[in-house]
């Protein structure tokens, strides 16, 4: 039981709160908001729900306006950007004890500022990207099915893997998931745990540079591998939407998705579905993490009511509900033990296990934005037929030439 460290004494207040979501999480933020209002007289919470697709552009927009909201939901690899930028406020002494003592290190990590290690931000949830298989498929063609992250397969299994599939006549082998869209941050998101486990990076994340990470020989040959996958038609192209793994006819063999993939794909494919960890390109296992959370503006009118609210939602029984229905990635210790599906011997108990054991934040620097933008150029032109080499090269000026430009965001660089 998580103990609330405030009165519910009556308080006149009124927080706007902007964030962003599908249906379900749009319905479970109103419905909290609600709660809070009745369980506090007087304070009254303007719900600013903003699509996904245009979120950056409000909020830059608001940023123009010098008018925050008082609690924002972020991606997480913007929130050093943020920091920097002096949007935030830390969250210590605001949001109740009980709740960042019961955040998981992945989530702190996520919420976590690295010049001053302080907390910005925490949420219910974090996320992964795991592999979705048929059980029967795999079985069927005698495909090793992986019971760990060190018992992932290796790039030769994998590879192979997508072979044997393709031999068995499957259409697509495996769903990259580049229906979501050449401009999004899934393609950092998801891609970038295969160049970690090769063996190289994005950027360097002691000096700060790209050079000489981005586009070392490690990071050229694995894009050219993932390429060769596209090259060869082995993964769903972007025109064929986002459901091809568990549709009823079945056209892709693997997916490579996000945690929230799981409910669909389980109530489509039932017992069959069989998740696995990431590939393992060379000698260590990687997978991404982060989601998006909540944090409080630094011009919030009203920080000490904006950490009850959030502190309130997050513990909420009934918003916790709707986001375990949801197959939603624990990033509170007490909601995983509410979670049987990440337990122990949880249908995802591997991709929680990937929390633990592999989890690789992106790079958390204010340049991210140009970071992020620059590889989803880069890898979009490789999958496309592009040189690997030229475009890395590419990417890295374009990452280096901003951290230059901006004096190398100090105190990130001199």
């Amino acid at each position: 039981m998580l103990a609330f460290g405030w009165s519910l004494a009556a308080h006149a207040a009124s927080l706007k709160l902007m964030f962003q979501g599908d249906p379900y999480e749009v319905t479970a933020i109103t419905d909290v908001a609600k709660r809070f209002e009745a369980a506090n007289p007087g304070v009254s919470v303007e719900l600013i729900n903003t699509p996904h697709d245009a979120y950056n552009e409000k909020f830059g927009a608001m940023v123009s306006a010098k008018a925050l909201p008082d609690i924002m939901e972020l991606d997480a690899p913007f929130l050093a950007n943020y920091v920097w930028s002096g949007y935030l406020q830390p969250i210590k002494g605001l949001v109740d004890d009980s709740i960042i003592a019961d955040m998981t290190a992945s989530n702190i990590s996520q919420g976590t500022y690295p010049v001053d290690g302080k907390l910005y931000a925490t949420g219910l949830s974090d996320s992964t990207v795991a592999l979705y298989a048929s059980r029967k498929q795999l079985e069927n063609l005698k495909i090793r099915i992986p019971a760990s992250v060190e018992d992932a397969w290796t790039k030769d299994e994998f590879e192979s893997a997508l072979q044997k599939l393709a031999d068995s006549g499957v259409k697509w082998p495996i769903d990259l998931f580049r229906a979501y869209g050449t401009k999004t941050e899934w393609i950092t998101y998801a891609y970038e745990p295969a160049l970690v486990s090769a063996g190289c990076d994005l950027i360097d994340r002691k000096a700060w540079k790209a050079k000489g990470t981005l586009d070392i020989d490690a990071c050229v040959a694995i894009t050219q591998e993932m390429a060769s996958w596209v090259k060869k038609g082995w993964v769903v192209p972007q025109s064929a939407g986002q459901n091809q793994f568990y549709a009823k006819d079945r056209m892709a063999g693997l997916a490579w998705g996000g945690h929230w993939l799981y409910a669909d794909a389980h109530a489509a494919m039932g017992d069959d579905l069989v998740v696995l960890p990431l590939p393992k390109f060379g000698a260590k296992s990687a997978s991404p993490n982060g989601t998006w959370i909540y944090a409080i503006s630094k011009t919030a009118s009203d920080p000490a009511m904006a950490g009850k609210f959030l502190t309130f939602m997050l513990a909420d029984k009934a918003y916790r509900k709707v986001y375990a229905e949801h197959s939603s990635f624990p990033g509170l210790k007490s909601f995983a033990a509410e979670s049987p599906l990440y337990a122990a011997k949880g249908a995802m108990a591997v991709a929680y296990e990937q929390a633990g054991k592999s989890a690789v934040p992106r790079p958390p620097h204010p340049g991210y934005p140009t970071i992020t933008l620059a590889f989803q150029v880069a890898m979009t032109n490789i999958f496309d037929g592009a040189d690997a080499k030229t475009e890395l090269s590419k990417a890295a000026k374009k990452i280096d030439d901003d951290i230059e430009d901006n004096s190398g965001y100090p105190p990130f660089g001199n």
